[in-house]
């Protein structure tokens, strides 16, 4: 079996700086001035790593330097490698050159967002892809749940496939506020056992009383002199308007007592609000997929969930009942955090209202 590997090695390196993308060289250069660090070739490493475990005879092809060659080896193969170049960093065009590049292989694992699932679908691939999440916000269905679930997808890929829908949104309208996503094509992808990401689906049909509701309910369990850390989404934004507090849609915020200390935060900037103090985070489902870490909130890391008390999830109703029983899931790119996190927790439904759900590792979703 040969499964060709493309990384997009900046994906995602606007997450943790909190710029909700990574799409231009302006971008990356901010996002490595806030600190960020590049993470998509070792998730990119933990894929090929899980690939060779359950099927040891498998030949990674792949592209040299850090758009492949390098995650083969550190996930522990020995790549056979195809002529292709690339800039640095590498550009759009790269990843659709080293597309056509591995254009014989059986399978190809692709590390990125939603814009690489765009570049590998404009360059017509001739064979299956499975897409390695690493980007930022990761809305298409082309995507397994995560690294580790791509590897074994890979490792079991046995001919049979089904159409995934690519997904993207207007990076420069994302960080106004204004989330349009737009149905670019559908790519070939395994008929997986384990599970892919699948497309997240909107909030414009919850019920804005239910939204309101969680909101009154989050407002009431806040205590004082404790640092609130409220991650993406329209209900977190519900529990800002219900203290009085003009929040960001997309950003991650920080209130106390009633009023806003950070908006739109970094996680460096995350990191010196909480330190030494109280703190708390609050995150929403995004739905249909079932994450509450590690897709568009990169900002809440490892490093700040080390030093907060609780975690406090929010979601409709409608919203659980549409994951029909699978569980939640975090990827915050750490093991030990991820596991840490897992268990039963209360998601808040409403006012005075909440159910137990299950969060499990991304990593654990590998048996379907």
């Amino acid at each position: 079996m040969r499964v060709g590997l493309i990384v997009n090695p900046v994906a995602g390196l606007g997450g943790a700086a909190g710029l909700k993308g990574s799409d231009g060289p302006a971008i990356q250069r901010e996002a490595l001035a806030r600190g960020a660090r590049a993470r998509a070739g070792e998730r990119a490493a933990e894929a090929v790593r899980a690939l060779l475990a359950a099927r040891p005879d498998a030949t990674v092809v792949t592209v040299p330097g850090a758009m492949g060659e390098l995650s083969a080896r550190a996930g522990g193969g020995v790549p056979e490698l195809v002529s292709a170049t690339a800039g640095d960093p590498s550009s759009a065009g790269d990843t659709r050159a080293a597309v056509r590049a591995l254009a014989a292989v059986d399978l190809l694992l692709f590390a990125g967002g939603d814009g690489t699932a765009r570049d590998v679908l404009d360059a017509q691939p001739g064979c299956p892809v499975l897409g390695i999440p690493a980007g930022v916000k990761v809305y298409s269905g082309c995507f397994a749940v995560g690294p580790a679930a791509a590897g074994l997808a890979a490792a079991e890929f046995a001919g049979t496939t089904t159409e995934a829908e690519v997904v993207d949104l207007d990076e420069d309208a994302y960080r106004a506020g204004r989330v349009s996503p737009r149905l670019y094509g559908t790519l070939t992808v395994p008929a997986a056992r384990v599970r892919l990401s699948g497309r997240k689906t909107g909030s414009s049909t919850a019920d804005p009383e239910s939204v309101e509701a969680i909101a009154r309910e989050v407002v009431s369990r806040m205590r004082p002199g404790v640092r609130y850390i409220l991650g993406p989404g329209a209900t977190t934004l519900a529990v800002e308007l219900a203290l009085g507090v003009t929040g960001t849609l997309l950003g991650v915020d920080v209130v106390a007592d009633g009023a806003p200390i950070g908006l739109d935060v970094s996680e460096r900037a995350l990191l010196a609000l909480v330190e030494g103090h109280d703190a708390d985070a609050v995150v929403s489902v995004i739905g249909g997929q079932g994450f509450v870490l590690g897709r568009g909130n990169q900002q809440i890391s490892p490093r700040v969930l080390a030093r907060v008390r609780g975690l406090t999830v929010l979601a409709t109703r409608t919203k659980l009942a549409a994951l029909n029983g699978r569980p939640l899931l975090a990827d915050t790119g750490d093991p030990d955090v991820d596991a840490r996190l897992s268990g039963y927790v209360p998601v808040v439904t409403g006012h005075r209202e909440s159910v137990p759900y299950r969060i499990v590792p991304a990593s654990e979703e590998c048996s379907g």
